[in-house]
């Protein structure tokens, strides 16, 4: 039997760390053979990102797994969401992606489902698969262990993405598209052929497409203000209407108007909700806590039902488990549909957003403007302190009282007549994260953040 071994990898719902000493092949080794003994998983999907070091992590997966005598279904270079397509529609006991996602580059990880697509959070084997990766009191070795192919699920995949839109409905639209070298690439050709073979009037201009997992152009991370840059220029010199950019594993996508201003996440989830609502009535909607006046007013004006979940896609993808909401989205990025599955897709919000501008026949900026006017934000900004606790505790001190509402759905989310702010531990860093919003007054949410920022001491 192997020797105990702490693991630091595991965190909040998903491994990631440091390439070496936190995360090797050893350690992935571990994780693969107590997947498959603490699920009983006896078919696994196995996919990856074009990191440099994900093949052979995902080697050491897939033998840890065939060691418990699985079979593995092997998607090869492939994104996140489609490990989650792949598990439900091959009826796999669960799905494992070798990712960083948006990390630096001396990072490595893991994202898994559990049978049916479902998320694996600390209560729903995360913490068994930790405490038996660590101990190493595995069961004899299985037979049956084998690697079978299953790049061709991406045919099927592209087909499901693509049953979201109503191609009739869409007119000429130039579309700019930054992978930023990361797993996109490919499954984004196969999506864009098939739209061509569809009759779709969409044309695309590709950057930074290939998958390389140097990244030459930087760790592909759209939501970071100096990474952004890249990809408007691009918009405006490409004379196009709608720019998108994704992650690394592109579980998230980012928006761009045709002037090539980023579009701040919570006016997505705003377009998705009304995208949504005209198509199913009445349909529930579920949000983030962190910026919700925009969405909770466009859902309302629509006949729907906005329903607050807790940040993390664990909890985003459970509330729709729960509630049969048909839409989930967080200002992160990510965007969950009842009908993948629950699960978070990069690929479907774009479509349904250039779907929503030909409909409307303005746009994006123009779709958007009214709306920002109507509740400007901060954006999300960050606090690296030393006692958060305590810095909670002084903002909730001084302002509690004035509030006309307190919600603890996720950190501390204060209400006033005319202004609202979130503050909240990050889940994955040792952050404490900011986000101010108010209705129609853009210097409230400056005054709002400046008192804010005192009171936090940072």
């Amino acid at each position: 039997m192997p020797a105990a071994e702490p693991l630091t990898c595991f965190k909040t719902y998903d491994v990631r760390g440091r390439l070496g000493d936190e995360l090797n092949e050893r350690i992935a080794h571990r994780i693969g053979r107590a997947f498959a003994q603490v699920l009983g998983a006896r078919r696994v999907v196995l996919g990856r990102d074009c990191r440099a070091s994900s093949a052979a992590l995902a080697g050491a997966v897939a033998q840890g797994l065939m060691d418990a005598g699985a079979e593995v279904l092997d998607l090869g270079l492939s994104g996140t969401e489609e490990m989650y397509f792949a598990t439900t529609h091959l009826g796999a006991d669960g799905g494992i992606t070798v990712t960083a996602s948006h990390n630096p580059m001396d990072y490595n990880g893991m994202k898994m489902v559990r049978a049916g697509s479902a998320p694996i959070g600390a209560d729903t084997g995360l913490n068994a698969i930790r405490a038996l990766a660590e101990s190493g009191a595995f069961g004899p070795e299985r037979p049956g262990g084998r690697i079978t192919p299953a790049a061709q699920v991406r045919a099927a995949y592209v087909d499901r993405v693509l049953s979201f839109v109503d191609l009739a409905a869409l007119r000429p639209m130039t579309i700019l598209v930054n992978a930023g070298n990361g797993a996109a690439g490919p499954t984004f050709d196969a999506i864009a052929a098939a739209l061509l073979a569809r009759g779709a009037p969409l044309r695309f201009e590709r950057i930074n497409h290939t998958p390389d997992g140097r990244f030459p152009n930087g760790i592909p991370n759209p939501l970071l203000p100096e990474n952004q840059p890249a990809t408007a220029s691009a918009v405006v010199a490409a004379g196009a209407d709608l720019g998108i950019a994704w992650d690394g594993d592109f579980d998230r996508c980012f928006l761009f108007d045709h002037t090539g201003a980023f579009v701040a996440g919570e006016y997505v989830v705003g377009l998705l909700a009304e995208a949504f609502l005209a198509r199913e009535p009445g349909a529930r909607i579920v949000h983030d806590p962190r910026v919700i006046w925009n969405t909770r007013d466009v859902v309302t004006r629509a006949g729907g039902q906005a329903i607050a979940a807790r940040t993390g896609h664990a909890f985003l993808k459970q509330a729709l488990r729960d509630t049969g909401a048909v839409y989930g989205g967080e200002m992160s990025a990510h965007h969950y549909f009842r009908d993948f599955m629950c699960c978070d897709s990069g690929m479907i919000p774009w479509l349904l957003v250039a779907e929503l501008i030909c409909r409307r026949g303005q746009p994006l900026a123009d779709i958007l403007a009214e709306r920002r006017a109507a509740f400007p934000s901060s954006g999300e900004i960050n606090f690296r302190l030393a006692d958060a606790t305590a810095a909670l505790a002084r903002v909730e001190t001084a302002l509690a009282p004035e509030a006309t509402d307190i919600d603890r759905t996720d950190g501390l989310s204060l209400s006033f007549p005319d202004w609202r702010f979130n503050l909240r531990a990050s889940n994955t860093e040792p952050l404490l994260r900011l986000n101010v919003e108010s209705r129609g007054d853009a210097a409230r949410v400056i005054a709002g953040v400046n008192q804010l920022r005192a009171l936090i001491g940072a």
